[in-house]
């Protein structure tokens, strides 16, 4: 805004009333101006998995926040966890493992209250938080951490064998997080050494903890097991009762006879052991060759499944409107913004997918497709009853077998659940085999010529299946064609009368 000028050598000359108007516009332009602060909670925020938590976000100084934009992102701003814009919440670009599980809570927005709501907390949702309010031409942005914290179930108890002349007793426990501490500890509190421990992280991302003790004194019939979330401060605990007669007794007469016994055992097993010794070198030699026949036969398998190449162009007619395809068809990449096109019964109205136009219900085909060093894509086959409205499931039981790059740069297979595959390097060109006779689907690094994962057979069911593609914003995909068989280069492009 431009102000009225004031100089002393044109002060005589200037009346009251303009000296007024130029303070009253001066004043304005201040309150236009006015400019406020983002503020978190200056601390890490806790939360407990499968509960809900609110992320604390709020104006200063205190201002309604109801004309404005308020935008909870993680790392990528355009790929946000929440957005409020326009007086409403707005859901086209958000991640998908936020949704329906996301609340900005609006009862405090007119004195600059934006926290957000994340509904059944899950290990993904740890770390980093952005809370960007932006008003006009003026915005500003607080970090958030959200730490997790899982209390697991309680401890069970049992008495395994006998052990180095006492009993072995272990205790399990599952669903922690972060890892937990487990501590054994008598009647009288006093804590116990434990024999061996062994923690692992399960499915859902929770620890689960296995822990062991040798009891040799009686005095420990007693005997509890504690395990503590640290993070939390909170533990819980399992006690059991180990009775007498489980403790090992020692009898002269006895061990004496076991001695024998043991003497009679090593002379039996030396003398099997010789009587086998010539036939199992024998059996061995066959399962050797049966196993390398076996090696061989999966080799063929499927190697036949990459000399079947076939033309595929995409179906724009199922494409998501966010979804940009090339003029031949064969290209395919997530534009910013959601394309104006009819919502017929054949298009992905939520997840960003299109199907190819060829369907295949019999025979053995194969396409190549180039994945390039994209963050975010999955590749594979469909059903052509798929199902095009709202949130899909991507696994078989949903009718797609695929494999992705998810968000954090992890290689998997899209089964139920979800198959890591931990290769040195992601390939930048994949070959999708389906074998409709078989109904198995392979995926092979063209790289390297190297099997990447299949989906066994029977997988697929008889039915029409169809080329199928999931992009998301930083990822291009391109479908393409090359013959690996004998005779054509593995570069040269398969033109139609080699089909």
């Amino acid at each position: 805004m431009k102000l009225l000028s004031f100089c002393p050598s044109s002060a005589v000359s200037t009346s009251l009333p303009t000296l007024i108007i130029f303070f009253i516009i001066y004043h304005i332009h201040k309150l236009e101006s006015a400019q406020f602060n983002v503020t978190g909670p200056g601390h890490p925020v806790t939360a407990v998995v499968g509960e809900a938590t609110v992320l604390p976000c709020h104006l200063s100084p205190r201002m309604s926040a109801e004309n404005m934009e308020v935008r909870w992102f993680r790392s990528d701003f355009l790929s946000f966890v929440h957005l409020y814009q326009h007086g409403k919440d707005q859901y086209g670009n958000q991640m998908p493992d936020y949704h329906g599980r996301t609340e900005l809570l609006k009862a405090g927005i007119t004195d600059g209250n934006v926290s957000l709501q994340i509904l059944n907390i899950r290990h993904s949702d740890e770390g980093q938080y952005n809370c960007f309010v932006q008003d006009g031409s003026f915005y500003e942005e607080a970090p958030l951490e959200l730490k997790l914290a899982a209390l697991g179930s309680n401890p069970l108890i049992s008495v395994e064998s006998h052990q180095d002349g006492g009993i072995r007793v272990v205790c399990q426990s599952a669903g922690w997080y972060p890892e937990p501490k487990v501590l054994w500890r008598d009647r009288s509190g006093q804590e116990l050494p434990s024999l061996s421990e062994a923690k692992s992280l399960g499915d859902s991302g929770l620890f689960e903890t296995e822990n062991s003790i040798i009891i040799k004194d009686h005095s420990n019939q007693n005997l509890s097991c504690w395990v503590r979330n640290t993070f939390l401060n909170q533990e819980k605990e399992s006690t059991v009762y180990i009775a007498d007669f489980f403790f090992p007794k020692v009898n002269p007469w006895m061990v004496a006879l076991s001695v024998i016994l043991l003497v009679f055992f090593v002379c039996f097993i030396g003398l099997t052991l010789y009587l086998f010794k010539m036939k199992g070198k024998h059996l061995g030699e066959i399962r050797k060759r049966d196993t390398e026949i076996d090696d061989l036969q999966r080799e063929l398998d499927w190697r036949r499944n990459i000399v079947c190449p076939v033309n595929v162009t995409l179906d724009p007619d199922t494409a998501h409107p966010q979804l940009v395809l090339s003029e031949d068809r064969k290209s395919v990449r997530c534009g910013d913004t959601r394309q104006q096109l009819p919502n017929s019964p054949e298009r992905f109205d939520t997840d960003p997918c299109v199907l190819g136009c060829e369907g295949f219900t019999s025979g053995r085909h194969c396409w190549e497709v180039e994945v390039g060093d994209g963050r975010y894509w999955a590749v594979g086959v469909s059903r052509e009853s798929v199902g095009r409205k709202g949130q899909i499931s991507r696994s078989p039981e949903g009718g797609i077998w695929a494999v992705e790059r998810d968000w954090w740069g992890q290689f998997q297979a899209l089964t139920s659940p979800a198959t890591p595959l931990p290769l040195s390097r992601v390939p930048s060109r994949i070959r999708v085999c389906l074998d409709c006779d078989r109904g198995l689907v392979t995926f092979i690094d063209t790289g390297d010529e190297a099997p990447i994962f299949t989906f066994p057979p029977g997988s697929v069911p008889g039915e029409r299946i169809r080329p199928w593609l999931w992009v998301w914003m930083g990822s291009q995909l391109r479908l393409s064609l090359r013959h690996t068989a004998k005779g054509v280069s593995g570069n040269q492009p398969l033109g139609p009368q080699a089909l």
